[in-house]
């Protein structure tokens, strides 16, 4: 997957605020440009900006949605535990319903994630990203 310097982003997250930096290490985001952005071409409508937690990663790796094992020929390094990831909306909520949610960034998560998961369930796994170390 590419590197680059997370660029400005014109979305909008979850609190109708300006979409803030999600994480650069590792990049991520649709368009690898460390925001949840989306568009058109993204099928999988990966816009939630989640801090995942060995729980989750074990939840997503067992239903079907592996994050932890390395793909280098896609560039993936594979997760660790504490690093922030724009997850699948859908996948997100399928790891929420089996028990094992990540917390979320709100300031990160793009708007189109309320189309999938409402706003109350988000703010319920809502962490303050200043006191994330």
């Amino acid at each position: 997957m590419p590197t680059a310097e997370p660029q400005q982003n014109l979305g909008r997250n979850v609190l109708g605020q300006p979409l803030a930096t999600c994480g650069c290490e590792p990049m991520t985001g649709f368009y690898r440009d460390g925001c949840c952005n989306t568009g058109p071409d993204d099928l999988g409508v990966h816009t939630v900006c989640a801090i995942v937690s060995a729980e989750f990663l074990a939840a997503s790796k067992r239903l079907g949605n592996d994050l932890s094992t390395p793909m280098p020929q896609h560039g993936f390094a594979g997760l660790k535990p504490g690093d922030r990831w724009c997850v699948c909306a859908a996948r997100w909520k399928q790891a929420l319903d089996a028990g094992a949610p990540c917390p979320v960034v709100l300031e990160a998560t793009h708007e189109n994630t309320l189309r999938i998961i409402p706003f109350d369930i988000l703010i319920q796994h809502a962490v303050i990203p200043d006191q994330i170390q």
